[in-house]
């Protein structure tokens, strides 16, 4: 019983401190450049309508969230609801706020294995959705910025290092990720490379049962992942609403500037900068990629917020993080009470 409270100790510790590192970094940016002041005096003329629509985009993102994994999932297990994908979407968006790198899909393995599913048709339905929603992210967010780019390269300080970062971080992500989904015989050649390793430290009898186990997990996920590779069309729903999901998100950047009276900057250009922030920061090695989105909007939206910038930071980090974890700690909590055996 005490070994069990350990792990669940450190967990809610690890929790704590990622929720109070984001903290500290939003904190940083309100202690400068008089950002307390200029917040005060911004408050009481935030608009109401636009502070809305800014909810109004964060739970229709939420939902197109467990929509679009309500497609793969449906596609492999046709009793799958969508109450029950909405609820895995959740626990991906609430976890990914508190694990460094954006990481809640391991949370969503584990739930969806507790609801009945088998952990390789798990695996590979998130594999195929994370895959989905990086590669989109990265070809919309180029596709933008090149519209966009002789604004961006003479507004934006560094604009080609982080253009490089971002292209370089997420070209590894997707390639690694297809030769994991297609290459069966490269995954098992890197299995058997831990096994061996396994062995010359001595772990003979625990690299033999790891490897029967996760060798026999990974024939379900490649199997799975054939599955999914013939059906085109379900590719092509899937990518459709992943981008009408970035592009809600990143309008909230948009709903934040007019919610705030401002006026005159094109909506267009402010959906670039934030899909554009966003695929850069995502490979930020903190919760919800903090420091990293924080310092993006403020190099990418200084030049429409002008002495708005820290006020519009707080607002904007508020509506597309903090909401993540606060609504989401409880929508997570209560559908873990409906859907997850006891």
């Amino acid at each position: 019983m005490q070994n069990q409270k350990k792990p669940a100790t450190a967990k809610n510790i690890f929790s704590a401190a990622t929720i109070l590192i984001s903290i500290g970094i939003l904190a940083f940016f309100l202690f400068t450049e008089d950002g307390m002041e200029s917040l005060g005096h911004v408050l009481s003329e935030l608009q109401p309508v636009w502070l809305l629509w800014i909810l109004a985009g964060v739970l229709a993102g939420w939902f197109l969230e467990g929509y679009v994994l309500h497609l793969l999932c449906n596609h492999l297990d046709k009793a799958w609801t969508l109450g029950e994908s909405l609820y895995i979407g959740m626990v991906e968006i609430f976890y990914s706020a508190l694990a460094p790198f954006g990481t809640g899909e391991p949370m969503e393995v584990y739930c969806m294995t507790k609801m009945g599913m088998e952990t390789g048709a798990a695996t590979s339905i998130v594999a195929v959705k994370s895959l989905i929603h990086h590669g989109v992210t990265f070809v919309y967010s180029f596709i933008l910025v090149a519209f966009e780019l002789n604004y961006f390269q003479t507004k934006v300080s560094n604009f080609a290092v982080i253009a490089v970062f971002g292209l370089v971080t997420n070209s590894l992500f997707i390639l690694l990720a297809l030769i994991f989904m297609m290459n069966e015989r490269l995954t098992d050649l890197i299995l058997r490379a831990v096994v061996r390793f396994m062995d010359k430290i001595h772990l003979h009898k625990l690299s033999q049962k790891f490897y029967d186990q996760v060798h026999g997990q990974l024939v379900v996920f490649h199997d799975s992942s054939k599955l999914f590779g013939k059906n085109y069309a379900l590719y092509a729903i899937a990518v459709f609403f992943t981008l009408i999901q970035i592009t809600i998100a990143s309008l909230l950047s948009f709903f934040v500037y007019r919610s705030f009276n401002l006026k005159g900057e094109p909506v267009f250009t402010m959906v670039a900068a934030d899909t554009f922030v966003m695929m850069a920061a995502s490979f930020i090695p903190l919760p919800g990629s903090s420091g990293g989105a924080e310092g993006g909007f403020y190099l990418f939206f200084r030049e429409f917020f002008g002495p708005y910038i820290i006020p519009g930071i707080t607002l904007w980090r508020f509506s597309s993080y903090y909401l993540n974890i606060l609504l989401g700690s409880v929508l997570v909590y209560f559908g873990g009470k409906k859907y997850l055996p006891d």
